[in-house]
């Protein structure tokens, strides 16, 4: 029987002060779904919520038919089928990077295999006899990555939880661990503000602005159905065609990110920019240009030339 854990938050207060409302969706079994937000956007009140850390009066959390257990149902929060990972360090610091992962684990040889197993995904399995407290933050993380992985949850949380993790080493881990949540089909709901890992590894976004849901689909559609600059500004550098600028091409705003505005020549291009910066992106050159005193951002292959002109056509 497939279960799927279903939220709906009618309004959420703390001090008298609104943090949350109107939120509803739900997450299938193996279904990432990323939630994105500036910070204090809500997000981690969201996941608190979620996990039953936080008292939820005006709406419900639901897995399958079962209310997921609140602060006032169990001694130590948190239903035994959910796990959480936050930027918080709840490790024991004198204890090994095994025992730590081992915690609610009995002792056997196929739990030992199980520590192995998790240690070789977060690649720390060289640290295993290792005291947490030599240990870097980043590494820190990837140990309650792991260990909240331990007992095979249906269901985890990620609270920025790769914030710690250096450059290189995100970028693995983040495809490891988000194929190794579908191959065991546990479902993930991340709270991240890096909309590049939102749109790389989720199946669905949910963006949290102003305490309710902005927008939500896959993330092609949410992407590419961007209409307002609020909803822009989550994705990074931004293009507007307003009719105000550019009379002759649209009649209403349009948002444009800069590979939707390809270099061309004089006659197949919509409008021409004077060139006033080079940012080099190692791939290609994020080029800033003028026209009618508004600044336009679209990638070239080169560096362009300071004071010349470049035609570009909306795409």
């Amino acid at each position: 029987m497939t279960q799927k854990l279903r939220i709906r938050i009618d309004s959420f207060s703390f001090d008298k002060k609104p943090l949350l409302q109107n939120i509803e969706f739900s997450v299938l079994p193996g279904e990432h779904l990323s939630i994105l937000g500036k910070s204090g956007s809500g997000k981690s009140t969201l996941l608190h919520l979620i996990y039953g850390l936080i008292p939820l009066e005006n709406g419900g959390v639901y897995y399958g038919k079962s209310k997921v257990p609140g602060p006032s149902d169990l001694l130590i929060p948190g239903a035994e089928y959910m796990k959480m990972v936050t930027q918080d360090d709840t490790l024991l610091h004198y204890a090994t990077v095994a025992e730590n992962i081992a915690t609610h684990l009995t002792h056997s040889d196929k739990n030992r295999n199980r520590i192995d197993e998790l240690l070789k995904l977060v690649d720390l399995l060289s640290f295993k006899d290792e005291k947490v407290q030599i240990l870097s933050g980043g590494q820190k993380q990837r140990i309650m990555i792991a260990k909240a992985l331990a007992n095979k949850p249906k269901i985890l949380l990620l609270d920025e939880a790769f914030s710690n993790i250096d450059f290189v080493q995100k970028i693995k881990l983040r495809q490891k661990i988000f194929q190794f949540l579908k191959q065991e089909n546990i479902s993930c709901i991340s709270a991240t503000h890096d909309s590049e890992e939102a749109l790389s590894y989720a199946d669905r976004i949910l963006i949290l602005h102003n305490q309710q849901i902005l927008k939500s689909g896959t993330p092609e559609e949410v992407y590419f159905g961007v209409k307002t600059e609020e909803e822009a500004g989550f994705f990074g550098i931004y293009n507007l065609i307003s009719p105000a600028v550019f009379p002759e091409l649209t009649k209403k705003e349009m948002i444009k990110f800069p590979h939707q505005l390809k270099p061309t020549q004089k006659y197949s291009g919509d409008f021409s920019v004077e060139i006033v910066g080079n940012y080099f992106k190692g791939s290609h050159y994020l080029v800033q240009g003028t026209y009618k005193d508004r600044y336009f951002y679209f990638k070239h292959s080169e560096k362009l030339l300071l004071g010349s002109q470049q035609w570009l056509k909306i795409v």
